[in-house]
């Protein structure tokens, strides 16, 4: 009962999800579920894990709170301003609107590769990608496919040296470096790029053909502005905010280890410390900039910021509510045994690994989540079966950004919230994104490091 609990719970989570049905009321229903047949106590199951404990949907709401309401005001600013209209414009006469996929996946994956947070990418994307998209009459499902790829694939996890939080996770678990596993990083991140941008492609053109275009969402108009804003500021100009969240949340990275005790180096540790404090700053002193610059939202600024930290409770609550799921799967027995349950199995060790994070990523649907669990806990098994920590670290890192993709991911919930599509309108071209190639790749990789190639 408890193993059918839990893999139901997982698979009514996804249906639901993708029948539409509120992620907020799915995500407490299957906790519920897993919660009755696992025999977890029940005040502790929905007050502690579901709520409080590590993967607390409060928790994750707690932490991540000023970096979705600072996003959601810097989005809604840029909107009204008319500065996002003027950078895709601009972008437009320079590249062609029919090249907004690529804008945005290569704009994704710089801001990515930099250090922004996922989230910040997806806030920061939107109102610049609104008018791409509605320059190009391109459909609004293949723009959550761009930023899938750009901010959630080869910069997330394959890439030697990104400073996404998976990578670090391997590093600090096995005392290797963020370039571990370089080779098989750089060939997994090309395959991953090159076949997510041929899938966009041939969906753009299948789209077009089919007179498949743009249609906005209900918000859309307060955060791209309206298509006959004119005039648009100056693009040098409009572009300066953007500018100045990147160098604020870059440039401690940029400046290396902080030495001394001064004030400069005291500002550096604390932005090393601080990966979402330090990006909140950013976006709010880019809302700053936007409101000084812009007459057009200075003298209602303090209103929009308000109508700002208002788009991103939804999006907000959503994500925690699928998090808070994962908190519960995590206290269960049979979670526990699956987890043992690849690690014991008679499979050659790298087929184990790949199966073993995967299976842990899947259940959380939480590449992080299940990537720290499997440090934690497998990790050393691993090692023991002679796997180089290199191979082990970039295999593991990359295995994670696969299943965990699935409907139910936090992520992939908030981009789907931000961006105002359901599962059914987008998912189909994200899973392929997300959870398809990058499985494909990881697999290649994986078949490499067999052959012996580090």
């Amino acid at each position: 009962m408890d193993y059918l609990g839990l893999l139901g719970s997982v698979a009514l989570l996804i249906w639901m999800a993708l029948r539409g049905i509120d992620i907020v009321f799915a995500a407490l229903l299957c906790s519920v579920i897993v919660i009755v047949t696992n025999g977890l106590p029940v005040a502790q199951g929905l007050g502690e894990y579901f709520s409080l404990g590590p993967l607390g949907a409060f928790t994750f709401a707690g932490r991540f709170f000023l970096l979705f309401a600072a996003g959601a005001v810097f989005g809604r600013l840029m909107g009204e301003s008319h500065a996002a209209a003027s950078v895709a414009m601009a972008l437009v006469s320079r590249l062609g609107a029919h090249r907004a996929l690529w804008i945005t996946v290569l704009a994704c994956g710089l801001l990515t590769y930099g250090g922004v947070v996922v989230f910040v990418v997806i806030f920061a994307m939107y109102p610049l990608g609104l008018r791409l998209l509605r320059e190009a009459d391109i459909p609004k499902r293949l723009f959550c496919g761009a930023i899938a790829l750009g901010a959630g694939t080869f910069t997330l996890t394959a890439l030697p040296g990104t400073p996404s939080i998976q990578n670090v996770i391997s590093a600090s678990a096995l005392g290797t470096d963020l370039f571990a596993g370089g080779w098989l990083g750089l060939i997994g991140g090309v395959i991953m790029f090159a076949l997510g941008m041929w899938y966009l492609e041939t969906q753009r053109v299948k789209a077009q053909q089919q007179g498949e275009g743009f249609v906005p969402g209900p918000r859309d108009a307060a955060i791209s502005g309206p298509e006959d804003a004119s005039p648009l500021p100056p693009w040098p100009l409009a572009i300066l905010p953007i500018a100045v969240v990147l160098s604020i949340i870059v440039t401690p990275r940029l400046l290396g280890e902080p030495t001394g005790d001064g004030a400069l180096g005291a500002l550096l540790r604390f932005a090393a410390t601080q990966p979402v404090l330090w990006p909140s700053f950013a976006l709010f002193t880019g809302s700053l900039v936007s409101v000084l610059l812009f007459a057009s939202v200075r003298r209602h600024g303090l209103r929009l910021a308000g109508a700002g930290t208002q788009d991103a409770i939804l999006p907000l609550i959503n994500t925690a509510a699928v998090i808070g799921f994962g908190g519960v799967v995590t206290q269960t027995q049979g979670f526990a045994d699956f987890t043992a349950l690849a690690l014991e199995s008679s499979l050659p060790p790298l087929v184990s690994l790949f199966g073993s994070v995967s299976l842990v990523s899947a259940l959380t649907g939480s590449a992080s989540g299940g990537l720290q669990i499997f440090m934690q806990s497998l990790a050393p098994a691993y090692l023991e079966m002679g796997i180089e920590s290199g191979v082990l670290h970039r295999l593991a890192t990359m295995a994670s950004g696969g299943f965990d993709s699935l409907p139910h991911c936090g992520a992939v919930v908030a981009m789907l919230t931000i961006t105002q599509l359901s599962h059914r309108e987008a998912y189909r071209d994200v899973g392929i994104i997300t959870v398809v190639i990058p499985v494909f790749a990881t697999l290649v990789v994986m078949a490499l490091a067999a052959l012996g190639l580090s």
